[in-house]
């Protein structure tokens, strides 16, 4: 699988299939890069941006996906941290964040030296109230907590905390409801959501109007890779990124998650990137 990062300016929303087709040319065509580098797909061509990530973007979004379930988004002149883990080292290439944004309170998702070593100054921690419990009190002063259910607007961008949690009896224990989030982001009528760990819960089958969406699949601690295309299905992003699908027998079928969705409803673009190269 490939980096792939997209970017989207507040000005473009369709482009001709011709355009996707030769951009899925170029993409698919290049041969592996080393870990430091990232392929692109442009949507908007004025859209500059450097691959290794030190300069970034100043118009639209690209997306920097770390490891598993962590990722860097730069939206505009905004830089945000998604579930930082793994060290400092794996940060070391991007912009100290403006936001960081915790799903939950599991070591892949939350860890402290790692957040302490990323977040600056003007850092702004955005988490559950289960996540500033397990802080130290520099990193509480840094926060604020959201419940599910609660919106809020940070650096421009307008939070909204989404429920994350198991259906599966076996599974209960794992994320009961109402201790994580998981996230919808918005700005510019552009709207992005971060699943974090959930089965296909109802809050996510009903979302509406999702241009990019990144859905966790592995089990057994979140959903089966049929019961996330399902969700996708219903709710139908424009484009979606499994991701978050290590689990405890190895890696979900995502080439097989693609074929599901993308066989059902071709309007939606999966995307393969590479998370689990990283580190």
């Amino acid at each position: 699988m490939k980096k792939l990062i997209i970017i989207f300016s507040t000005n473009t929303y369709f482009m001709k299939p011709f355009i996707f087709l030769l951009i899925a040319a170029i993409t698919f065509g290049c041969k592996n890069k080393s870990n430091s580098e990232v392929e692109t797909t442009t949507i908007d061509a004025s859209t500059t941006h450097n691959n290794d990530g030190n300069d970034v973007a100043k118009k639209g979004l690209t997306i920097y996906p770390i490891d598993h379930a962590s990722m860097v988004l730069q939206w505009d002149d905004v830089t945000i941290y998604v579930d930082p883990v793994g060290g400092k080292d794996l940060y070391s290439k991007y912009s100290t964040p403006n936001v960081i944004l915790i799903t939950d309170i599991h070591a892949d998702h939350l860890n402290s030296e790692t957040l302490d070593s990323v977040a600056g100054e003007g850092t702004n921690i955005i988490a559950p109230k289960a996540v500033y419990e397990k802080l130290t009190e520099e990193l509480r002063s840094k926060m604020e907590v959201v419940a599910n259910g609660f919106t809020i607007t940070n650096s421009g961008i307008s939070i909204e905390a989404i429920p994350m949690y198991n259906l599966r009896k076996e599974a209960l224990q794992f994320h009961p409801k109402g201790r994580g989030n998981g996230y919808v982001l918005e700005k510019n009528g552009k709207r992005i959501y971060i699943s974090g760990d959930t089965e296909d819960i109802p809050e996510m089958r009903n979302l509406k109007d999702i241009e990019i969406a990144f859905v966790c699949m592995n089990l057994p601690y979140t959903m089966p890779m049929e019961k996330a295309a399902e969700a996708v299905l219903d709710f139908k992003p424009k484009s979606v990124y499994p991701y978050h699908f290590r689990g405890e027998d190895g890696f979900s079928d995502v080439e097989k998650f693609k074929k599901i969705v993308e066989n059902e409803n071709p309007d939606i673009e999966v995307i393969l990137a590479d998370w689990y190269s990283r580190k």
